[in-house]
């Protein structure tokens, strides 16, 4: 059998909020691909940040391993675009093509794509097609497509008919009033574009005779660009959608609980296609799940951030009952600059969000607390677990060389970091040291 194409689709600050998670956010054609192929109900990225996350899933490694501890836009590289996913499949006939975000690399070119679409417009309408019409002339085969929707992304689009606010919820973490509720029906008008933009991409492949020997990759970088969402080690930051289509197992609309995340699927990737995995992979193969062989394939799972718009270090580890979070920046309060403007942010600052305190250690159990709103690192009723969970991500630590170990982690020559006392991440940036 010819090695499988691949279709890497990917959104903007999505989380798990489309339907087949079960939110009330109409995206159909989604819940079309789930009911087609294997979603991952458990599914985490190794970073809350746009380009710390995606690099994780593109070259199998922890951000702080790949050189991506930031922004691409503001300074941050891989440290070697030899370890970007295209290469590997390049020795084995892949040829390469990216249509829309990518968001690793400050320039394209220097990620090493055989070829970059220009769609008309960076929009899900302009994304998705030119990617549709790559796929109508059948490229050549095996191909690595990826497809890089900027939404659901700030700004929001207007809500529509379809998304009246009045029956609205916003998400967990977040109250409901009349400001936030509107914030969500525009977040779910941003979900319709995106959807109609899959949608019309997997058409395509459906209508070039693709599908059958495509695995469809679809996923997002993070959370919600809500408060206590995106760029936080919260569930509702980390916590993404991962929908595998195609061959090697993934097929009829199954669920699977296991813990999985990002850095799964470059193994993945070079297992289905009979590819030896570079040796700097950190993540495992999702086929033994796909085909009932394994239930589970980590016991833990770790996440980090270093930089977003603001220096705010943290690391965390979570397992299938709890949650440890620790912070290294030494502040007591939240980091503004790190959470997008937004009527639900401006809710949160009007009731005195700045001023909240914030612990430097964070333990939560996810059975009686999913939503991780009580802290128990201070509670000796739960010492054992807190030094056993300090123990696993001091470990990973160690083992992955992870540079917070040796103190503050400078930013790159030029690099542009907003102030950690700010407000917004729309206010001058600087040429940052660390925790500035």
């Amino acid at each position: 059998m010819p090695r499988p194409n691949i279709l890497y689709i990917h959104s903007h600050d999505t989380g798990r909020y489309v339907q087949p998670y079960g939110y009330p956010v109409p995206t159909p054609a989604i819940q079309r691909l789930a009911e087609q192929g294997v979603a991952f109900r458990s599914c985490f990225c190794a970073s809350p940040s746009c380009s710390a996350s995606r690099s994780a899933l593109v070259t199998g490694m922890a951000p702080h391993n790949n050189g991506m501890l930031g922004l691409a836009h503001r300074g941050w590289a891989l440290y070697d675009y030899k370890t970007h996913i295209v290469h590997t499949l390049r020795t084995a006939g892949y040829r390469s093509t990216l249509c829309g975000v990518q968001h690793v690399a400050s320039d394209a070119a220097v990620i090493g794509y055989d070829e970059v679409l220009k769609p008309p417009s960076s929009n899900a309408e302009g994304v998705s097609a030119a990617a549709s019409a790559f796929l109508r002339a059948r490229p050549h085969e095996p191909f690595f497509l990826s497809v890089g929707f900027i939404e659901t992304h700030r700004e929001f689009r207007e809500p529509g008919p379809a998304e009246d606010p009045r029956w609205c919820r916003p998400p967990e973490p977040i109250p409901d009033t009349p400001e936030t509720r509107r914030d969500m029906a525009a977040f779910k008008a941003s979900a319709r574009a995106l959807d109609a933009g899959m949608g019309a991409v997997l058409q395509a492949l459906d209508d070039a005779g693709l599908a059958a020997n495509t695995l469809v990759v679809c996923t997002t970088d993070h959370g919600l660009a809500f408060p206590h969402m995106k760029c936080n080690l919260t569930d509702g930051g980390t916590g993404v959608m991962l929908i595998l289509r195609g061959p090697g197992g993934f097929q009829g609309g199954r669920t699977c609980d296991a813990m999985v995340t990002h850095a799964d699927v470059f193994p993945t990737l070079c297992d289905l296609a009979g590819i030896a995995p570079p040796p700097w992979l950190q993540g495992r193969s999702l086929l033994p799940l796909a085909r009932g062989e394994a239930e589970e394939l980590h016991d833990a799972i770790f996440t980090e951030v270093t930089y977003h718009a603001s220096y705010e270090p943290m690391r965390g580890v979570r397992t299938r009952r709890w949650k440890y979070i620790r912070r290294y920046d030494g502040r007591s309060t939240p980091v503004m600059p790190n959470c997008d403007d937004s009527p639900s942010k401006d809710v949160w600052l009007a009731a005195g969000w700045r001023q909240r305190p914030i612990a430097p250690e964070q333990l939560y159990d996810l059975v009686f607390d999913p939503n991780e709103a009580c802290n128990l690192a201070t509670d000796g009723a739960h010492a054992a677990v807190l030094d056993e969970m300090r123990k696993r991500l001091d470990r990973w630590m160690r083992e992955t060389a992870d540079p917070l170990l040796d103190g503050p982690v400078p930013a790159p020559p030029g690099a542009r970091v907003n102030p950690a006392d700010g407000l917004s991440p729309r206010e001058p940036v600087v040429p940052a040291a660390p925790g500035a």
